[in-house]
C-alpha cells in the first residue's frame, strides 16, 4: 500500500513508487505460488535462479521439490566431473642437525672448517596423486612417489580404479610398479555392515625376485557413540600385526588410545589433542608411545595461519631415537613435512631449543610477515568486493532513498498516533559501522540515518526485527560492504528516553525497560 503508484501524485515520487512496487510484486508472485514458495523456503533466491525448474511438474510437495533440486545439482556436478582432479601431494625433507649438539671438538680440533656445525639433508620423499572422475560412480586414480636416503633411493607409480557399487560400499583395483620392488596387484573393498559399523579389506600381491609376497589387511570399525569410534585391525603377510584403537573426537578435543602386537613392532599409544574454539583453530597435542623399540614422548601445536594453510610443530623425545623437531605445513591439499633430527641423546638443551625456538620464530613471523600480509589481503578483498558491488550498492541506495521519501507521509501519521498515546517515537537511528576506543585511528564512521524507515515499521507502539541483516529492510542499504555493522536506536516511550545498540544480524524488540537511559546520573 505504501508503494502503490496511485497513492502518489508527484510525478517523481510516482515513478519511484512504481519501481519499488514492481519489486514487491515480484516477491508476491514467488510467495503466492506454492511451488516457487517451497523452492524459496528451502533454497532461497539461488534455488529460483537455477535452470531446469521449467520441466518440473507443478503441485509437488516440498519433499519432492527438494529431491528434484538435488537431482538438478547432481546433473550439474556430473558436467563438472572432467574439470576436477583433486590433486594431493606430500613433500618430506629430513634434516640431520645432530652436529648442533653432538660435537666432537676434542678429536677434530685441527680439521679445517670444523668450527661451523654441519647440517645436512639426509632423506627426501615426494608423492603426488590425482583423481580423474570417469562417470558418477567410477574414478581413476594415478599416484607416484620418489624417495631417497643417504644417497640411495627409488620410486614407484600406481594406478587404481575405484567404483562406487552402492550407497553402502565401493571397490578399488590397484596396479603398481617400482624400481626397488616388482609389480603390485591389489584389491580394496569397503562396506557398511550396519549404520554404525563398516569394514575395509585390502588384499595385495607383491612380485619380486624372491617370489610372490601376499598381504592382507582387514579393518573393522564401529561407532560406539556420536563422537567415539572403535577400530580392530588385522594385518597378515608384510609386517604382520594386530591392532585395536579407540578414537574420540569432539569440538574441543581429540583422544586416541591404541595397542598393537606385531612383527617387528609392538606398542601401546595414548594421544590427546585440545582444540581451542578460536578463528585460528589452534590445537595443542601430546602423545606417549611405548613398545619393544623404545619409548617416545611427543608434544606440539598447530595453528591456522591463513584461509588454506595450517602450520604445526612437534617435539619428539625418545629412547633410543633422541630429540627431533617436526615442522609441518598443510597448504590446501599439499603437505610439506620437515623432520629435523637434533641429537641422539636426551639433552635438556636440545629439548629447550626445540620447544622455544619454533615459538620465537612463529611469533616473529606472525607479527612481521603473516599478520601484515593477511591484513593487506583482507583490505584487497574488501576493495574488490566494493568495486564489484558498487553499481548494485548504488542502485540499492537510490531505492532506499526513494523508499524514505515515499514513507514521509505515512511516518507523519504514525508519529501523530504514537504521540497521542505516549507511545513509541524513534528519535534517532543509525545503521552501519561505528568506531570506539579500541578502533584504529584510520577507521572512520560509516553509518546512514534510518530514523524514518524504523518509525515506519512501528505498529501499536512496538518494533520487532528478526535475526537477519538489517540491510534488507525497506529504506536500508549496506553502507560498508564486508565490514561489521550495528544498529543504534535512540527512542522515546512514555515520555522517557531509551537507547539500544545491536549487531546487524541480532534480533531487536522495543520498547524494553532495560534500554531506559538513567537520567539521574
Amino acid at each position: 500500500m505504501l508503494y502503490h503508484p496511485d497513492k502518489h501524485r508527484d510525478p517523481e515520487l510516482k515513478s519511484q513508487a512504481e519501481r519499488l512496487f514492481n519489486l514487491v510484486h515480484q516477491a508476491y508472485e514467488v510467495l503466492s505460488d506454492p511451488q516457487t514458495r517451497a523452492i524459496y523456503d528451502i533454497y532461497g533466491k539461488r534455488g529460483l535462479e537455477m535452470e531446469g525448474w521449467e520441466v518440473v511438474e507443478r503441485r509437488r510437495t516440498p519433499a519432492e521439490i527438494r529431491e528434484e533440486f538435488e537431482r538438478l545439482q547432481r546433473e550439474r556436478e556430473e558436467r563438472r566431473l572432467q574439470q576436477r582432479t583433486n590433486p594431493k601431494g606430500t613433500i618430506s625433507v629430513g634434516v640431520d642437525a645432530t652436529d648442533l649438539f653432538d660435537r666432537y671438538d676434542e678429536e677434530y680440533e685441527d680439521v679445517s672448517g670444523s668450527g661451523f656445525p654441519q647440517i645436512e639433508i639426509n632423506k627426501m620423499h615426494i608423492s603426488q596423486s590425482i583423481e580423474a572422475p570417469l562417470t558418477a560412480t567410477d574414478t581413476a586414480i594415478l599416484s607416484g612417489s620418489l624417495s631417497t636416503q643417504n644417497g640411495n633411493g627409488g620410486g614407484s607409480i600406481n594406478f587404481a580404479l575405484r567404483r562406487v557399487t552402492s550407497a553402502k560400499g565401493w571397490g578399488e583395483l590397484e596396479f603398481g610398479a617400482g624400481d626397488l620392488q616388482g609389480p603390485l596387484f591389489g584389491l580394496k573393498l569397503f562396506r557398511n555392515l550396519t549404520p554404525r559399523c563398516f569394514v575395509t579389506t585390502n588384499c595385495a600381491l607383491q612380485f619380486s625376485s624372491r617370489g610372490i609376497r601376499p598381504g592382507l589387511t582387514t579393518v573393522l570399525a564401529r561407532n560406539l557413540d556420536k563422537n567415539t569410534v572403535g577400530y580392530l585391525q588385522w594385518r597378515w603377510g608384510i609386517q604382520s600385526a594386530m591392532n585395536t584403537s579407540i578414537v574420540r573426537d569432539t569440538k574441543t578435543s581429540h583422544f586416541t588410545v591404541a595397542l598393537q602386537l606385531g612383527i617387528p613392532h609392538s606398542f601401546a599409544l595414548i594421544s590427546y589433542q585440545h582444540k581451542f574454539q578460536d578463528d585460528d583453530q589452534t590445537r595443542l597435542k601430546g602423545s606417549l608411545k611405548a613398545g619393544f623399540f623404545g619409548t617416545v614422548v611427543e608434544y606440539g601445536a598447530e595453528r591456522k595461519i591463513s584461509r588454506h594453510s595450517v602450520l604445526g610443530a612437534a617435539v619428539s623425545i625418545g629412547v633410543p631415537q633422541g630429540v627431533s623437531l617436526k615442522v609441518k605445513l598443510n597448504r590446501a591439499s599439499q603437505t610439506y613435512f620437515f623432520p629435523i633430527h637434533l641429537t641422539d641423546q636426551l639433552l635438556p638443551s636440545a629439548v629447550f631449543y626445540a620447544t622455544v625456538g619454533p615459538l620465537v620464530v612463529y611469533f616473529a613471523m606472525h607479527r612481521l610477515i603473516i599478520k601484515p600480509y593477511l591484513r593487506a589481503q583482507k583490505e584487497k578483498e574488501l576493495e574488490k568486493q566494493r568495486e564489484s558491488t558498487a553499481s548494485d550498492i548504488l542502485r540499492k541506495k537510490q531505492e532506499a532513498e526513494a523508499a524514505v521519501r515515499l514513507m514521509q507521509e505515512s511516518v507523519r501519521r504514525i508519529i501523530e498516533a504514537e504521540e497521542s498515546r505516549m507511545g513509541l517515537i524513534i528519535v534517532n537511528a543509525w545503521y552501519g559501522k561505528f568506531v570506539n576506543d579500541k578502533s584504529k585511528k584510520s577507521e572512520k564512521v560509516k553509518v546512514i540515518d534510518v530514523t524514518v524507515p524504523l518509525q515506519c515499521l512501528v505498529k501499536d507502539s512496538k518494533l520487532i526485527l528478526t535475526e537477519a541483516s538489517k540491510a534488507g529492510l525497506p529504506g536500508f542499504y549496506d553502507p560498508c560492504v564486508g565490514e561489521e555493522k550495528n544498529l543504534k536506536v535512540l527512542y522515546q516511550f512514555r515520555g522517557v528516553l531509551h537507547q539500544v545498540m545491536v549487531l546487524d544480524s541480532e534480533a531487536l524488540r522495543i520498547p524494553k525497560q532495560s534500554h531506559r537511559i538513567d537520567t539521574d546520573g
